[in-house]
C-alpha cells in the first residue's frame, strides 16, 4: 500500500530471490511449509498504520471491560466447558481485511477474532527470511510495543515456558503433524525446546498428566500451550485418549480453551467502531434485511471459513434451523490495492494484528502481524489455485 515501497520492490524482484526466501523457509525448521509463501511482503504506511492501530484499541476497550465475561458467558457451549479458566486470555488474534471505504480511501474493517495462538514463531521466521533475502527498508518493522528479535521470543518463552523446565510444557495438537500450520509447532519447538504432543500420546494418573520421551522416561506435564481447536477434536471421536480436556488436571494452560469461545464471531455484535462491520446475532434480528447481497451469514461456531455464506439468499435464511448459533455481518469487499507483477490483477489483503496478554499485564500488548494475501472472492487456498503473489505474508510498517 506503500506506492514507492512497492514500486521499488517489484522492479527489484528476481524469481531466483523468491526462491532463495523459500528455501529459508522450508529449511529453518526442519520441513518445508506445507501452505503458500507470497512472493512479496506489505508496506504498510503511517496513515494505515494508524488506522490499524485504533481499531485494535477500540476492541481492546471492549474486551478488557469489567463486563466482558459476563457478555461472552453464552458463548461457550456447554459441553466443551473447561474448568479452572483464566481472568482473561493469553492470545488475541484480529483478522481486518483492507477495503475501500466511502470516500475512496483503504480502511481496514475487522473481519474474525479469536482468542486462541497464531504463528508467532513462523511469522517471525518469515519477516526475517524477507529481510535477508530482499531489500526491506531497515527502519520498517513487523513487531509492536518496542519488542525487538531477542526481547519478542523471549517474551513468548516467558508466557509459554515460565518458571518450568521446557521439557515440562507441551504443545497440544490433534495430530500435529499433519496439520496445516504445523510449521510454527516445529518453530516454537526449535525457540522453546518445548514438546509438541498429539493429545493421544498424553497419559494420565489421576489428576496428573504425563508423556513418554524417546527414552521412554515419564515426563511430568506442568504447563499445556493449547493449540486444540474443539470443534475438530469434537469430529474426532477416533481418537485414543486418556485425558478428555474437560476433567480438571494439575497441568496449567498457556491459552485456556474457553477463550476460544468467547472471543470470537459471538464478539462481533458488542464491537462498535468505524473499523468493525455491522453485525447483528442472526436470531436477535427482527427482520431479515432486504439487501442480503450485502450481507455475510457465518455460523458462530466453526473454523477457517466452514460454512460462511458470502452471497447470502433468503432461502440459506429459511433453511438455519437455529438461529442463535449464526450471525450476519455487512460485506465489506477487500480491495485490490497490492500491485504486482502480473499488472492486470491487483492482490488483496487480509492483515491479522496479533496480541498477547500475560497474565500479569493490566492490558494486551500489540506484537507481532500476519497477512494473507489473495486474489481470489475469499482469502483461502481453494480461492487462489494457480495464482502468483497470494499467500503467507507479513507487514513492515512505516514508523
Amino acid at each position: 500500500m506503500h506506492a514507492e515501497l512497492r514500486q521499488r520492490f517489484n522492479a527489484a524482484f528476481t524469481p531466483e530471490k523468491y526462491q532463495a526466501l523459500l528455501q529459508t523457509m522450508d529449511t529453518e525448521f526442519g520441513e518445508p511449509v506445507s501452505f503458500r509463501v507470497c512472493e512479496t511482503p506489505v508496506f504498510i504506511p503511517k496513515a494505515m498504520k494508524a488506522k490499524l492501530l485504533q481499531g485494535v484499541e477500540d476492541i481492546l476497550n471492549v474486551i478488557t471491560h469489567p463486563d466482558f465475561r459476563q457478555q461472552s458467558e453464552a458463548a461457550i457451549p456447554s459441553h466443551l466447558r473447561v474448568p479452572n479458566e483464566d481472568e482473561h486470555t493469553i492470545f488475541l488474534q484480529l483478522d481486518f481485511g483492507i477495503c475501500r471505504g466511502e470516500d475512496g480511501e483503504l480502511v481496514p474493517q475487522l473481519i474474525e477474532m479469536q482468542g486462541f495462538p497464531s504463528l508467532y514463531f513462523y511469522q517471525h521466521l518469515l519477516a526475517n527470511a524477507y529481510r535477508r533475502h530482499f531489500d526491506i527498508p531497515p527502519d520498517y518493522h513487523h513487531l509492536f510495543s518496542g519488542l525487538d528479535a531477542q526481547s519478542y521470543l523471549e517474551l513468548l518463552r516467558n508466557i509459554i515456558v515460565g518458571d518450568s523446565r521446557p521439557e515440562n510444557v507441551v504443545l497440544l495438537e490433534v495430530e500435529p503433524e499433519k496439520q496445516n500450520t504445523r510449521i510454527d509447532f516445529w518453530g516454537t519447538r526449535k525457540c522453546l525446546g518445548i514438546k509438541v504432543l498429539c493429545l493421544s500420546q498424553v497419559k494420565r494418573e489421576g489428576r496428573d498428566l504425563y508423556y513418554i520421551d524417546d527414552q521412554g522416561r515419564r515426563v511430568a506435564i506442568e504447563r499445556i500451550y493449547n493449540r486444540i481447536i474443539f470443534d475438530e477434536l469434537d469430529r474426532r471421536a477416533d481418537l485414543p485418549r486418556e485425558w478428555d480436556l474437560l476433567t480438571e488436571v494439575n497441568a496449567e494452560w498457556v491459552g485456556h480453551p474457553n477463550w476460544f469461545f468467547r472471543i470470537s464471531k459471538h464478539t462481533l455484535p458488542f464491537l462498535k467502531s468505524p473499523f468493525v462491520p455491522e453485525t447483528h446475532f442472526l436470531g436477535a434480528l427482527e427482520r431479515i434485511p432486504d439487501d442480503l447481497e450485502n450481507w455475510v451469514l457465518k455460523p458462530l461456531f466453526s473454523f477457517s471459513g466452514q460454512g460462511v455464506k458470502i452471497n447470502v439468499t433468503p432461502e440459506d435464511i429459511a433453511a438455519v434451523s437455529n438461529p442463535s448459533d449464526y450471525i450476519l455481518q455487512r460485506k465489506k469487499p477487500y480491495a485490490p490495492c497490492i500491485q504486482t507483477l502480473d499488472p492486470n490483477e491487483p492482490a488483496k489483503c487480509e492483515i491479522r494484528m496479533m496480541v498477547l496478554w500475560a497474565k500479569d499485564w493490566e492490558r494486551p500488548r500489540l506484537v507481532n502481524n500476519l497477512i494473507r494475501m489473495s486474489k481470489g472472492e475469499m482469502v483461502g487456498v481453494r480461492y487462489n489455485v494457480g495464482k502468483e503473489w497470494v499467500g503467507s505474508s507479513v507487514g513492515f510498517f512505516e514508523p
